[in-house]
């Protein structure tokens, strides 16, 4: 068997390995002749299989049988033309959740550190309560910050309780949080779900985070939006025309990152580990690789705190010691200034540091700091 996988994609040998042959591709070169002599295709978002490119390679004789891709996110694969061509799919919901969550939580305390306010005078509205939005409801809650939920789907299908209209998170939240998967059609599309005129009824002040998809928002409006009074600001992981993004609403968000949210090593090993078991289903044998297996130390496993911070220092602090955010956004400033805007969007991808999550992190806390445990714990951190 030949096993197709993305570059990019780690523990893939230890993983597929075993499986069969394994043959690596940069993401991006994956197309209809790549996959003729292919068995089994492991991918992540950036590359696209649709009907086109699925019927180009049956024409060319492609025997493909599975494909299993290691996000959360499935938009970038027809699964209907898939089915129609008899492979079999596989996706790894939940995979990178928790490092989305600190991705958010990284980019509201820097803004709040950069701006002059704190984190509990804000009230949080929260687009998409799924995999990613509902750990982050619940961990924002856990901190004692005020939330709203919409999720237009799940109040439909459980009952309105718990959630608001978008609309009602317009008019009364101070920060917006979009976590949707991208849905072109239907009742629920969210294609520009954030269109001009919802992004005009922002409310002067708001901040505005996207790390679901970029074709959910209206990137012409929202830039006209930041470009006039500057009366709002935004937070980009996601975009659209990715990888050429638009270098203009680049330069005018308050954090400008290259879709790496949910890039920690523990996300993606996740990913690559429930893709393994889902190829391992495929083929009727017994799963052969455990997630421990695949995860190492963490550099940073300890830290000591002992006086003199508040809350939000201590959490700047302690999050910043695994993950900050600001590197990200000035590889990307640095990269697409070198390389172009294209390909600097890739290489900061492609070449991505180790990065881990916050709960590999563990904190010990002095007697006179010990107050800040219960923060410190509902932020994601473990305490002693």
């Amino acid at each position: 068997m030949r096993i197709l996988v993305d570059a990019n994609v780690p523990g893939a040998e230890v993983c597929f390995g075993r499986l069969g042959e394994l043959v690596r591709m940069p993401g991006r070169e994956i197309d209809a002749a790549a996959l003729r002599d292919v068995d089994a295709l492991v991918i992540r978002s950036i590359t696209r299989l649709d009907e086109a490119t699925l019927d180009a390679a049956k024409a060319q004789g492609a025997r493909l049988r599975f494909v299993g891709t290691c996000t959360i996110g499935t938009d970038h694969v027809d699964q209907s033309a898939l089915a129609r061509h008899g492979i079999a799919f596989a996706s790894a919901p939940g995979c990178n959740a928790e490092a989305v969550v600190d991705y958010v939580l990284g980019s509201l305390l820097t803004l709040a550190e950069r701006q002059g306010w704190r984190l509990n005078e804000r009230r949080v509205g929260i687009v998409g309560v799924g995999n990613v939005g509902g750990r982050l409801l619940a961990r924002l809650t856990a901190m004692g910050i005020e939330c709203l939920a919409c999720d237009p789907p799940r109040a439909e299908a459980e009952g309105c309780e718990g959630f608001e209209a978008l609309e009602t998170l317009i008019d009364v939240c101070d920060v917006l949080c979009l976590h949707t998967p991208l849905v072109r059609e239907g009742p629920h599309a969210t294609h520009h779900l954030l269109d001009a005129r919802r992004i005009a009824e922002l409310s002067p002040g708001t901040l505005l985070l996207n790390a679901g998809r970029g074709d959910c928002i209206d990137g012409l409006a929202l830039r006209q939006r930041l470009a006039g009074p500057a009366d709002i600001d935004a937070v980009l992981d996601v975009w659209e025309g990715e990888p050429a993004i638009d270098p203009a609403l680049r330069d005018l968000a308050q954090i400008a990152t290259p879709h790496i949210a949910g890039h920690s090593l523990d996300g993606k090993l996740r990913g690559t580990h429930q893709i393994h078991a889902a190829l391992c289903q495929h083929l009727g044998l017994p799963r052969r690789i455990g997630l421990d297996d695949l995860l190492p130390q963490p550099p940073l496993s300890r830290l000591r705190l002992q006086g003199g911070l508040d809350v939000d220092e201590a959490l700047r602090l302690c999050l910043r010691a695994v993950y900050d955010v600001r590197r990200d956004h000035d590889s990307l400033w640095r990269e697409s200034r070198r390389l172009g805007m294209a390909r600097g969007f890739d290489a900061c991808r492609a070449r991505y540091p180790l990065r881990r999550e916050l709960s590999t992190l563990t904190v010990e806390l002095g007697a006179e700091v010990a107050s800040l445990a219960p923060w410190l714990q509902a932020a994601g951190l473990k305490v002693c």
